[in-house]
């Protein structure tokens, strides 16, 4: 298996990845929504990053490393992913002409299979969940001698990330409150590198699913858990905390917010009808759990992150078919 010279997770390295990522991605739209922010006495601004090539915000790391491994003259690339991790580093390697090994789970949402096959890549169905999955790309890295892209403990991923937070912090710099979801860390550990340096009395606050919640309790106990998986929402589909993010978003954190399966449907109603948006269960999370917040958040300028719009058309079909949450229940 390949090697590949590391950075550190930093501000500088953050700094460095950001004219990589602008070669291939423009930056995304920060909108003030005033529905939501009616809805929440806040002042409401969401970062579509869901409008990115791939539908989400890691094909922003995902470029920065390709990038990386390009230089470093590897051959190809293989990783495991729910699906939006893997079509970031599938669309990177199509970019950098480089060969791609997807291994997702046997149960992984059709749609992002279609897109990381439409890449080029190669998609390999295995494993039960997440963490199966990656048992799959170790044997696959030493047969091949491939790179192994980790989805979380990789830190050009996390450094390509981080540059949504410049964008951020160039058009808000004033913002009092991030809200990310957080399913393997990369966003939030990202969140809180970038943004810290500038606004150092920022609130960075993490969402996720109740039926996935290894951050959580990781984040809530200060130590590294598993915990059980049986979330709907792909993003959210992790079953423990990994090392690199856990590090940074282990301290870095100011609050938690879980969600029900029911409440991440209602995430994805909210999304369409409050910003015109069809967002995934973990992309549209963010709007729930501010919604959940809103006595903390009153009167503040909070940022809520949209990450990725690549859901399965029977979850757009059952979340946009029930009433919509405004301030009460309404058709």
């Amino acid at each position: 298996m390949k090697e590949l010279k590391l950075y550190p997770v930093s501000l500088t390295e953050v700094v460095r990845a950001r004219p990589v990522v602008e070669r291939y991605i423009k930056p995304t739209q920060l909108i003030k929504y005033e529905g939501l922010s009616e809805l929440t006495g806040a002042e409401i601004h969401v970062k579509h990053e869901n409008h990115n090539p791939t539908g989400s915000f890691k094909i922003r790391g995902g470029v920065n490393l390709l990038h990386h491994l390009k230089a470093n003259k590897v051959c190809g690339v293989a990783t495991f992913s729910t699906g939006n991790h893997g079509l970031s580093i599938a669309a990177g390697a199509a970019w950098a002409g480089l060969e791609a090994v997807v291994v997702v789970p046997e149960n992984c949402n059709p749609a992002k299979g279609r897109a990381i096959v439409e890449t080029g890549a190669e998609l390999i169905e295995a494993g039960g969940s997440f963490e199966e999955s990656s048992l799959i790309v170790d044997q696959l890295c030493r047969e091949r001698s491939l790179y192994y892209a980790h989805p979380a403990d990789e830190p050009h991923l996390i450094n390509g990330v981080g540059s949504e937070f410049l964008e951020i912090i160039e058009d808000l710099p004033d913002i009092d409150v991030m809200i990310v979801p957080i399913g393997a860390g990369s966003e939030a550990a990202a969140a809180i590198t970038t943004l810290r340096p500038f606004r150092p009395e920022v609130e960075i606050i993490a969402v996720q699913a109740e039926c996935s919640p290894a951050a959580y309790h990781s984040w809530k106990q200060k130590k590294r858990l598993s915990r059980g998986n049986t979330t709907f929402a792909g993003g959210f589909a992790t079953g423990t905390a990994y090392s690199m993010p856990f590090g940074i978003y282990s301290r870095g954190l100011n609050d938690f917010v879980l969600l029900t399966e029911d409440e991440i449907y209602q995430s994805i109603g909210m999304a369409f009808h409050y910003t015109h948006n069809l967002a995934e269960g973990a992309g549209a999370a963010t709007l729930m759990a501010a919604v959940k917040l809103k006595d903390h958040l009153r009167g503040k300028k909070v940022v809520l992150q949209m990450s990725g719009c690549n859901a399965a058309p029977e979850e757009f079909k059952r979340a946009v078919s029930e009433p919509v949450f405004s301030g009460g229940w309404t058709d």
